[in-house]
């Protein structure tokens, strides 16, 4: 049985479903800040256990409990709410799901892309399902940067060094590579070295594509594009950097992370560029022109 505590019901309250990382903890602060009771589900081996002291009302479920998720928002009264942090994509892979003993309603969800197989497993599809399971039930899903605008990063070199004439062609060569994985759903990040393709990020994440590359690279610089998806649902899986990703980036050995202007989550934002100019990491974020198809600097 999932926790039930009530809340202030005259307030208007915004259900919050947390994912890993730091994200989910940046927009609950924001929705309190702006006067908002934040009920919030912490997806179990995901969600940090901060938010239990931020949000007013706190219950953990389980990946597979989509039916008590409804529920208790239901019983929250939440008609509004969002999504925020990441969801292992490769723990449903290995049959996680299953392990929490997935409710009827998730069984019935889910029955097309993991039984009867007449539907795709994309991260968009699995998705979009559940938000629509949701919509069933009265609750409408908008995205969590709606409350957090200016998380998205602006156009600009955001580091003191500036990406060179050969990294620029790389950006390019990847911006193009990484378009195109997006829009079919693989992922949204791709290593390059000289116009070559070393990586493409899949279901393991950024992550482990920057380590891959680095691996392969064996001491030699690269290049990480990450971009938004051609037609991104920002309700959900938007492209985030953070702290981590820098991290990885400078411990494979990038010297270049080119991200999407106004389509990507920039977290820990002072930390992030003071750690990469410390470590001479160029980081551009960019606009691509639809009608000239050049790259932009501005907003």
């Amino acid at each position: 049985m999932l926790e039930v505590e009530p809340i202030n019901v005259e307030t208007h309250c915004v259900g919050l479903i947390a994912g890993w990382g730091r994200y989910p903890i940046v927009v609950a602060e924001a929705l309190r800040n702006q006067g908002c009771q934040v009920v919030c589900l912490g997806v179990k081996e995901h969600a940090d256990p901060l938010l239990r002291e931020i949000c007013h009302a706190y219950s953990e479920i389980g990946i597979g409990k989509l039916g008590g998720a409804i529920r208790y928002f239901r019983q929250q009264q939440v008609t509004r709410a969002t999504m925020a942090g990441k969801f292992h994509k490769t723990l449903l892979m290995q049959g996680h799901w299953v392990k929490h003993l997935p409710d009827w309603r998730a069984f019935r969800t889910f029955f097309p892309h993991f039984f009867s197989m007449s539907k795709d497993r994309k991260d968009d599809t699995l998705l979009r399902a559940v938000i629509d399971a949701f919509a069933e039930d009265g609750i409408t899903f908008v995205p969590a940067t709606e409350f957090v605008p200016e998380i998205l990063v602006k156009a600009g070199t955001i580091t003191k060094r500036q990406p060179t004439r050969a990294e620029l062609k790389d950006i390019e060569f990847g911006w193009t590579i990484a378009k195109k994985i997006g829009e079919v759903d693989i992922g949204q990040s791709v290593a390059v070295q000289g116009q070559a393709i070393l990586a493409v990020e899949a279901i393991e994440g950024t992550d482990a594509c920057i380590r891959r590359a680095g691996e392969l690279c064996k001491g030699r610089s690269f290049t990480v594009v990450k971009v938004a998806k051609p037609k991104q649902d920002m309700r959900f899986d938007v492209p985030t950097i953070g702290k981590g990703t820098v991290e990885s980036l400078v411990k494979a050995g990038a010297k270049v992370l080119a991200i999407e202007a106004n389509k990507t989550i920039f977290l820990d934002q002072e930390e992030v560029i003071e750690l990469a100019n410390q470590h001479q990491l160029a980081i551009v974020a960019l606009r691509r022109d639809a009608a000239t198809g050049r790259f932009r600097e501005a907003a």
